[in-house]
């Protein structure tokens, strides 16, 4: 079971600019913990996500000395998955893809088709420069603008990422409306249907149901799972202010709960627990 610990996307919604000081401190503690994959920046415009205008400075005072975690960086367009290849440490490029075009056009100015385009050059970009490209299904279970939606409007999305050779691929839940019984059923047809591609799970949840999806996606077999440190993030489309992502500590306990092997550095995840009580107002 692979998590992938998503500071990025718990800070990148935060109005008042976490000081870049902070930023480095903080993910230097979660770099010492042991996770898979650190979320860490984004590589996008300063006036679409202002809180992520210092990733470059951000990642040239990581500390990765002896770090086995990788790096994952989100772009939302080729300009900024250049700018991502110029660091040769980041091993992943996440692109944000949707299931609907009304979100995908306000999350990247694009049609489906146009991202579509942009995922097919980005790919070689990390071909080229020996990256991993993560793409994220928005509205991956569900959709509030009142487009059809259905698992084989996802599926058809994955068949066209699997043609273009991406192979890793998370559904997301923008608005927290997974519940065990579209995750499983999704999953388990994905994972079948698509054996050579890495399929992640990046779900909302309120508090009292984050458990029962793990449940369900990891009885499908999915084995990669996004969290963030005390469930910090979320979407603001979401109309329940009690969903966010899943807590990554909630993720490190249904490991333990469920005897799946990890070895991480407990002394250094609590504190970045006690480090995010400041990090995040």
């Amino acid at each position: 079971m692979k998590i992938i610990d998503c500071p990025r996307d718990a800070m990148q919604g935060i109005h008042e600019f976490i000081p870049t000081e902070s930023k480095i401190d903080y993910l230097n503690t979660l770099l010492r913990i042991g996770f898979d994959t650190l979320d860490f920046g984004s590589f996008v415009s300063p006036k679409a996500i202002p809180q992520m205008r210092d990733t470059a400075e951000v990642f040239t005072n990581l500390d990765l000395d002896g770090v086995n975690t990788k790096l994952l960086a989100i772009v939302a367009n080729v300009r900024g998955a250049e700018d991502a290849c110029k660091f040769k440490e980041i091993n992943y490029l996440g692109f944000p893809l949707s299931a609907s075009e009304q979100f995908q056009q306000r999350n990247t100015n694009k049609s489906i088709s146009d991202a579509l385009e942009n995922v097919k050059r980005i790919q070689d970009l990390c071909a080229k420069h020996g990256k991993s490209m993560v793409t994220y299904i928005s509205m991956g279970f569900g959709n509030p603008y009142g487009e059809e939606w259905s698992p084989e409007i996802v599926g058809e999305l994955v068949q066209k990422l699997d043609d273009l050779g991406v192979q890793i691929i998370a559904p997301s839940d923008t608005i927290g409306v997974s519940k065990p019984e579209n995750i499983e059923p999704l999953f388990n047809t994905l994972i079948k249907s698509f054996p050579n591609v890495e399929f992640g799970a990046h779900l909302h949840s309120n508090p009292a149901t984050w458990e029962e999806k793990i449940d369900a996606a990891y009885a499908a077999g999915c084995r990669r799972f996004d969290g963030a440190i005390k469930g910090y993030g979320g979407c603001p489309l979401a109309e329940d202010k009690l969903v966010g992502n899943i807590a990554t500590e909630n993720l490190i306990g249904y490991q333990i709960k469920h005897h799946i092997e990890a070895d991480l550095n407990q002394e250094a995840l609590e504190l970045a627990m006690a480090k995010a009580m400041l990090v995040f107002p």
